[in-house]
């Protein structure tokens, strides 16, 4: 068998017309592979792919100043739906506060919910090894479904699904950062960028993490009429504290508890239910509360205190002590990436009508207000940022390693030609990494991406498909100048003598990667190694021996002296 590739291997490097074929394929293959990336988005970047866990929280949160029924009417209605999936195996609700804080709550800040218009359900699910279906896509089922069902009970009810992180922890997929001098500003970019990311196909889980500004009232105590009523304002503090918050009256002992048991005192949830938010239902409510002063006359908290409508104070938010807000967004099983430009974009072309955009950087945007010239900052952070920064720094590092084989090739060979041949070989190892995942997405019910881990493949591989070009080379080397073999002779021999360790050694990684392609995270790394060392093997035994034969390798082997 290595008798008859040897002489194809003579054959073909000695005909002009096939290595010029050869090399055109090769050439055409490498255009392909890349065009595969962009723009026909055949394989698609991600930082890392959907973990399957056996959990995941829901994060409900209703508008401002809505009350804790409200949001147990919606969290009832959530759980409801989670009850017909026969994989969930408990749920636990927690309504105006966070949940225990685990991996993602801690980056997500839930334990700063501390309002009767939000709450966390928290469920768990069968072991994902005895479940057929993962757990991120039982979320991007369920998503539209709790949605439809649950978030229009309520106006302006945001339902977000959060799962533990894959990799590095952020605050979402895609984060708008919007930074300004101006709150009101600030306030109204933020809704327009809002608006774009819920038009935008990919992005789910919108919302903008400000305070929503809603109406309130103030009671304010008259005190020269608490003092000519002949009751104290300790009196109608407790008594407005004891109506709406309870307090404690009284305590009990136990035979079972060292420390006294209180006992809280309220009205009950009827009784402190307003009939609706307009000044007359409060002023009604209050004047069924009544305090008996000295006299014994019973007297309506109304004719002691003044109650004037007032907005709410919205929380200000700052970062590194710059004012700012962030609007968030998840995605629905689809890279972070595409959905960014896409948001991007309409950005640029929409605003324009009350903002000067500008480009700051590689994704960021300054818009200047055309009216008061107040500038704005729209900085993009999460998943899409680490992802950035990650492959950014791959890339450096894949860089790095190509220059430092490089080196030590012109060091060995003190040929810059022979040692350009050897990288272009390695370096052709990428068209099996983009091919292989685009096989792999085909064959999976999910998007198979092209990873972080994908891109540590890559760089492994430099130094496996480096190794296979030295084995080829160093051979020929020692035919020529040994046996006094001509180059075409002396190439077709190490290809097909070196042949055999080199499939064996790919075997042996092949076999060895099947093990990590299967995983949800790494199974990139994987099938980087399975299909580039493919690529790698007939780059080594094909292109290499054509590039050397075009080379002068009697000169570059000092043996034509």
């Amino acid at each position: 068998m290595f008798k008859k590739f040897e002489i194809a291997v003579k054959k073909s490097i000695q005909s002009s017309t096939q290595r010029r074929l050869i090399l055109f394929a090769t050439l055409v293959a490498f255009i392909l592979s890349v065009l595969m990336i962009a723009p026909s988005k055949m394989v698609l970047a991600k930082m890392l792919p959907g973990k399957n866990n056996d959990t995941f929280t829901i994060y409900t949160t209703l508008a401002n100043g809505s009350s804790v029924e409200q949001t147990k009417h919606v969290t009832d209605c959530v759980v409801s739906e989670l009850q017909k999936e026969d994989e969930v195996l408990d749920i636990e609700v927690f309504l105006g506060m966070g949940a225990p804080l685990d991996f993602a709550g801690l980056i997500k800040g839930s334990h700063f919910k501390n309002g009767e218009h939000e709450a966390e359900i928290v469920l768990n699910l069968t072991k994902k090894h005895d479940r057929s279906e993962p757990s991120y896509m039982m979320v991007q089922r369920l998503r539209p479904l709790i949605v439809k069902n649950c978030g229009s009970i309520y106006e302006d009810t945001i339902i977000s699904f959060v799962e533990p992180p894959a990799g590095p922890p952020v605050l979402a997929a895609v984060v708008a950062e919007i930074y300004g001098n101006d709150t009101d500003g600030i306030r109204e970019l933020a809704n327009r960028v809002s608006e774009v990311f819920k038009k935008t196909d990919g992005l789910v889980d919108v919302d903008v993490m400000q305070d929503d500004i809603y109406d309130t009232y103030e009671i304010q105590v008259n005190s020269t009429k608490v003092a000519r009523s002949g009751v104290s304002v300790k009196q109608l503090n407790d008594i407005i504290y004891l109506a709406f918050e309870g307090m404690e009256i009284s305590v009990k002992n136990s035979d079972v508890y060292n420390d006294q048991i209180p006992i809280y005192l309220s009205l009950s949830r009827e009784s402190k239910r307003f009939s609706s938010k307009e000044l007359s239902a409060v002023r009604a409510k209050l004047a069924s509360l009544k305090l008996m002063n000295k006299q014994g006359m019973m007297i309506p908290i109304t004719e002691l205190v003044t109650i004037v409508p007032k907005k709410s104070n919205p929380l200000i938010m700052s970062k590194n002590l710059h004012q700012m807000t962030n609007v968030v967004a998840e995605t629905d099983m689809v890279s972070q990436v595409y959905p960014l430009m896409e948001a991007r974009n309409v950005i640029i072309d929409t605003f324009s009508d009350k903002y000067l955009v500008e480009k700051i950087g590689l994704f960021n945007l300054k818009l200047t207000d055309k009216e008061n010239k107040k500038v704005y900052k729209l900085l993009w952070d999460g998943e899409m940022e680490v992802t950035l920064d990650t492959f950014v720094e791959l890339g450096a590092a894949f860089i790095a390693a190509l220059v430092l084989i490089f080196l030590l090739m012109v060091i060995y060979y003190k040929s810059y030609t022979i040692s350009g041949i050897i990288l272009l070989g390695s370096f052709l190892s990428i068209i099996g990494v983009i091919v292989g995942h685009w096989i792999m997405d085909i064959f999976t019910t999910d998007t198979f991406f092209l990873t972080a881990t994908s891109l540590i493949g890559f760089i492994a591989l430099i130094g496996i498909s480096s190794r296979n070009s030295l084995l080829l080379i160093d051979f020929a080397k020692s035919l020529m100048s040994e046996k006094s073999m001509s180059k075409a002779d002396a190439i077709a021999y190490a290809a097909a003598t070196r042949a055999k360790p080199i499939f064996l050694t790919a075997a042996a990684i092949i076999l060895a990667s099947t093990l990590l392609a299967g995983d949800a995270v790494f199974g990139g790394l994987g099938v980087a190694l399975i299909f580039g060392t493919i690529a790698a093997v007939i780059a080594s035994l094909i292109v290499v021996p054509v590039l050397l034969y075009n080379a002068d390798l009697e000169r570059h082997f000092n043996l034509d002296k």
